[in-house]
């Protein structure tokens, strides 16, 4: 059974601020497709939703050639999925939004409402960390950026303070050459967490970014890994060497979707995969 809650409708990003800000145990309405879930299960206490759907500025998905992609917070996954922009420019997102849930959850769920409910094991943030993602809040205090990598601070937590919201997510314009897959491993196909996701990202001038879940309370960039295989000749045995060295790099738990040993071994399996397939798609144009 549901619990009793008032529903609120701002009609400006403002009012949203002030509703958040006053209101005790207030919620963002999106998508819904996870806060529907816990108020099913009367796992939250929410006394106020605030319905952020109607508001413009969350409305926003755009790319402006030279300054990026901006994704607002009303901004389906299907959206990202079906955009040629990001299947050209940002192809680990788009692999990683198709991987998402199925296609009627993909048609409500938001991207970010991915970010925002925090999930270790969520399929976006890899992506969206490899391309250096921003996050844009709205508080009482007027506007602010978050790098995304320090969007997260733990199990299902952020850095949202009271009254404060997303507005949107942007990423930086990789540039042409820009090269990037995500991979992830699951216990059954379709709508199910990953057991590990590893984007991996190899930039014009040559230098490796990774990103991974479900390894750690939060996903993770892996930028001391990055700094160590940037130091080396970007080859197949370099390749082989970072598929053993990110066992040192991760620290993974075992719970009922999968043991930490094999998600040690999924993410040497996925990052190896991933960067073999991106050197060879160097190779192979030039």
């Amino acid at each position: 059974m549901l619990s009793r809650f008032k529903y609120l409708k701002p009609h400006n990003l403002n009012e949203a601020v002030q509703y958040l800000e006053k209101e005790e145990k207030s919620f963002v309405l999106a998508g819904g497709t996870d806060l529907m879930i816990l108020l099913r299960r009367n796992l939250i206490n929410a006394e106020h939703i605030v319905d952020i759907k109607g508001l413009p500025e969350m409305a926003e998905f755009e790319f402006i050639d030279g300054a990026g992609l901006t994704i607002g917070a009303s901004v389906v996954v299907n959206t990202v999925v079906d955009s040629e922009v990001v299947k050209t420019k940002y192809p680990a997102l788009h692999q990683a939004s198709a991987s998402l849930a199925s296609f009627l959850l993909r048609n409500r769920a938001t991207v970010v409402g991915n970010i925002c409910n925090a999930s270790p094991g969520a399929d976006l943030p890899p992506a969206l960390l490899v391309y250096d993602a921003v996050v844009n809040i709205a508080g009482p205090q007027g506007m602010r950026q978050v790098p995304l990598h320090e969007f997260f601070t733990g199990v299902k937590r952020t850095v949202l303070q009271r009254g404060e919201l997303v507005i949107s997510v942007q990423l930086p314009d990789p540039g042409d050459g820009d090269k990037s897959i995500y991979l992830r491993q699951a216990r059954l196909r379709g709508h199910d967490l990953a057991t590990v996701g590893v984007a991996s990202r190899i930039k014009p001038d040559g230098k490796v970014a990774i990103g991974i879940c479900a390894v750690a309370p939060t996903p993770l960039r892996l930028f001391a890994l990055e700094e160590k295989i940037n130091e080396r000749e970007l080859n197949q045995e370099t390749v082989e060497w970072a598929a053993e060295e990110i066992k040192q790099h991760i620290h993974p738990i075992t719970d009922v979707r999968s043991s930490a040993q094999y998600r040690l071994q999924m993410a040497s399996v996925l990052l190896k995969r991933g960067l073999s397939h991106l050197i060879t798609k160097e190779d192979n144009h030039g």
